[in-house]
């Protein structure tokens, strides 16, 4: 399920770089997240009534994390290539997986992966872009607050339910910023056929993936499996946009990679 939402995601990404010609980035943004909580709401048809207050608390903190990690990764893989961007992204997750363990090794591998942060910036941040590399991380911190909200949302709501409300939360703070800053041309039928597909492979298929694996394995071991993200990021980059990288940022890819995988292979 983590491989499939991997591919799903960062290949959904790629086509919605593409896209920002027409509609910018937070438009991208607005009608990948509207198209998918039509979709989730739909298909799930979850149930409004007999909800605490603390479960409807957890559906909007999933809700405020999706909705602001999308704006701001969007803005970034605006200014910097999509590998790049879902390297620096995955530092979010890292921390995260280092503060669940509480254990020292656990800060060889966030060393590990700081160092192949290092080496994605090693021809100068000022040539990788300042701005995108700030929401990458930005995007990063957001993603680890999904992570632990997606955990508690599966555990309080039947099949993906929640995750349903979540996405209609997320849709409402993401809608006025995109209208603003893209208009008429979010109403375009190739723009709105495109951000459906987008929709699918971006939010549907992948989010629903994670909350399903996410009931299986411990929030913390999920999170440092996130380090497929840069790999999968790198072949769609690659594939659909064109991207090349060099062989440093590549070997900073592989050094979080690798730090990651050490976090897991050395985990209780």
């Amino acid at each position: 399920m983590v491989v499939g939402s991997a591919l799903s995601l960062q290949f959904g990404s790629a086509v919605a770089a593409g896209l920002f010609p027409r509609v910018g980035a937070l438009g991208m943004v607005a009608l990948r997240l509207i198209f998918s909580a039509v979709l989730m709401l739909v298909v799930c048809r979850p149930r409004v009534r007999g909800h605490s207050r603390t479960d409807w608390a957890v559906v909007v903190g999933l809700g405020v994390a999706l909705g602001t990690m999308n704006s701001l990764f969007y803005q970034a893989i605006d200014r910097i290539p999509l590998g790049a961007a879902v390297t620096l992204e995955l530092l979010g997750p890292l921390v995260l997986s280092v503060v669940a363990s509480r254990r020292l090794l656990s800060l060889v591998w966030a060393g590990l992966a700081l160092a192949g942060v290092y080496l994605l910036g090693a021809g100068g941040f000022a040539s990788l872009n300042l701005a995108g590399a700030a929401f990458a991380l930005a995007a990063g911190a957001m993603w680890s607050a999904y992570i632990v909200f997606n955990s508690r949302t599966g555990a309080r709501f039947p099949k993906a339910d929640g995750l349903a409300l979540a996405m209609g939360v997320a849709a409402v703070v993401s809608a006025p910023l995109g209208v603003v800053s893209a208009g008429g041309a979010l109403l375009d039928p190739v723009t709105l056929g495109l951000g459906a597909a987008v929709a699918v492979l971006s939010s549907g298929i992948p989010y629903t993936l994670e909350l399903f694996a996410l009931r299986t394995l411990p929030a913390g071991t999920f999170a440092v499996l996130m380090s497929l993200m840069p790999v999968a990021a790198t072949a769609a980059g690659f594939t659909v946009l064109g991207q090349r990288m060099t062989a440093l940022e590549l070997g900073g890819i592989a050094l979080v990679i690798l730090a990651s995988a050490g976090a897991v292979r050395t985990s209780r």
